[in-house]
């Protein structure tokens, strides 16, 4: 029994890989859903610090607080997987920056050969001048097409707001942070950094390597987590306390910069919560199928699977890349629309229950995989039937694939406006709950 259900996260596993970016480019959003808090708005403009600066001068502060992080996984995650002792960050000012550096990243376990660039992502409602920088200075991974990345170089030294950093932040950890860190994975760190083996999805393959970070099925069934104890890891967790603990003591010893941009990076992970594909399984296909194509699949019938497979991989692209066409288009024309409205709204803001460690789970985790199914089936019923039904149709692998997102844009129907709404919808818990969290970090940096 237990080979069998190991069997279906190899199932599961392919229909995850297609959730690999959740919102795609996450600058876009935080830009509206920043740009008119007051904490963020009026906030002076800070200066400009190479990482490297950062570590040297916080090197034994750094090393209480990375061992505090160590012990909070060990008791707050379940089936934590524990840092080795010879990862531990030790504290030695006689090493040199570029040793510090990497101590500091493995202790982390983040891919060490992660970019920390000192780069702008440019609001496309506010595009600034200035030197561009392409993507490989910034990130490892091959950029999307269509993304709307644009980066600006930052000196050492000069003045930056402090919308600028913690915006381009929430963009980061999907710019190389988290690939190929498991023990099977083709890396020389994934092998001592103690994850053990990847939970889910194709260890070769970059953008599987980073899902289990980015995702989090905390309310599945007892089934469920009985059967797929992978699930109940929870690794995106972990990055959360990782990078908001470093912001609130990066603000608390006066490293402003570093506290916006590491306040940025971990609230990319609660935004990844938002979207209700990454809170839960496989919305809209009952246990029952799954096991059933799995099992067909073991005997040498994959076709099921596979359909399931490439079916959700089509629905997935669609619903990301639409939101972030939707967000690019909107700035270009100057023309505001229901998502940025949603972005900005602060209404719901004071209407959950005060941050806390457990709000990501019992608040943003529980709020998304409720909505999960009844997104899954909007964004059926809003596609072209090859995107719904036609399993033959590889979104990913055609050239009209922009195209084809751009006849939705187009479309007026019942299916496409119920679609918008339900994006709207989510879009707004992606604010509240960014914003939510970012009070949380601003308060435990408050040495008061």
């Amino acid at each position: 029994m237990t080979r069998f259900f190991h069997s279906v996260v190899l199932l599961l596993a392919g229909l995850a890989t297609m959730q690999a970016m959740a919102w795609e480019n996450h600058s876009l959003a935080s830009y509206r859903a920043f740009e008119n808090m007051p904490e963020v708005a009026s906030a002076p403009s800070v200066t400009v610090e190479p990482l490297e600066a950062f570590l040297r001068a916080e090197e034994y502060t750094l090393e209480a607080l990375l061992a505090s992080q160590e012990a909070w996984g060990l008791t707050s995650i379940e089936k934590y997987p524990a840092r080795p002792a010879e990862l531990a960050f030790k504290a030695d000012p006689g090493r040199s920056d570029e040793s510090r550096r990497l101590a500091f990243l493995r202790a982390l376990r983040v891919a060490p050969d992660s970019r920390f660039a000192l780069y702008t992502q440019s609001d496309p409602w506010n595009p600034t001048s200035g030197t561009r920088l392409p993507s490989a200075a910034v990130s490892t991974q091959t950029e999307a097409t269509g993304s709307g990345y644009r980066y600006g170089a930052l000196k050492s030294g000069e003045l930056v707001a402090a919308l600028t950093v913690l915006a381009t932040a929430t963009g980061e950890p999907d710019l190389g942070l988290d690939i190929h860190l498991f023990e099977d994975s083709p890396s020389d760190w994934g092998r001592v950094y103690g994850f053990g083996p990847q939970p889910y999805g194709n260890p070769a393959v970059a953008q599987d390597s980073h899902i289990p970070f980015h995702s989090g099925f905390m309310h599945e069934s007892r089934l469920v987590k009985l059967g797929i104890p992978t699930v109940r890891r929870n690794l995106i967790l972990l990055r959360f306390h990782q990078f908001s603990t470093l912001a609130a003591l990066a603000f608390r010893t006066g490293h402003a910069y570093w506290g916006w941009r590491f306040a940025g990076l971990s609230l990319h992970y609660l935004q990844d919560l938002t979207q209700p594909l990454r809170a839960a399984l496989v919305p809209g296909e009952p246990n029952t199928k799954l096991l059933s194509a799995q099992a067909l699949a073991l005997v040498g019938l994959p076709g099921m699977k596979d359909e399931l497979v490439q079916l959700r991989s089509n629905r997935c692209l669609v619903v990301e890349k639409y939101q972030s066409e939707l967000l690019l288009r909107a700035a270009a024309n100057k023309q505001e629309t229901a998502l940025e409205k949603a972005l900005r709204n602060t209404d719901k803001d004071r209407g959950y229950t005060d941050w806390s460690e457990r709000y990501m789970r019992d608040v943003v985790s529980l709020q998304s995989s409720r909505a999960a199914l009844a997104l899954a089936q909007t964004l059926t019923a809003a596609l072209p039937a090859a995107f719904a039904a036609d399993a033959g149709f590889d979104l990913a692998a055609r050239e009209t694939g922009s195209n084809l997102l751009s006849e939705l844009i187009k479309r007026d129907s019942p299916e496409r406006n119920r679609l918008d709404a339900a994006l709207a919808e989510t879009m707004a818990n992606f604010g509240t709950h960014s914003r939510n969290a970012l009070r949380g970090i601003l308060r435990a940096s408050d040495p008061l």
